[in-house]
């Protein structure tokens, strides 16, 4: 990794390579991801959701999600917390993502 970004911009920059394999926008631009808390220990807090609950490649998204942000050097534990408070919308998608799935 970059030795310049901080924990949080390494972390974000590995969730753009997690795709769900039916969308082909990564979590973080589609708005999946609601938080990332990093404490002072380099242990991980994700809070994120699905495009809907009952997205049938959850478990693999979420899995995804945990292994590669735990290749993160320096991170040391990751929790992966699923959510569905606040639903998503595609209004929470970036300008980019909106973009690539031709809603601009």
């Amino acid at each position: 990794m970059n030795e310049f970004l901080s924990t949080e911009e390494s972390i974000i920059k590995m969730l753009r390579t997690v795709f769900d394999p039916e969308i082909p926008v990564n979590v973080y631009d589609l708005g999946l991801v609601y938080k990332i808390d990093v404490d002072d220990d380099q242990n991980v807090s994700i809070d994120m959701t699905m495009t809907a609950p009952s997205c049938p490649m959850a478990d693999f998204i979420l899995e995804d999600v945990k292994e590669k942000v735990e290749s993160v050097e320096g991170v040391k534990k990751v929790e992966v917390n699923l959510i569905f408070e606040p639903e998503w919308t595609k209004d929470m998608m970036s300008e980019e993502a909106k973009l690539d799935l031709g809603l601009l």
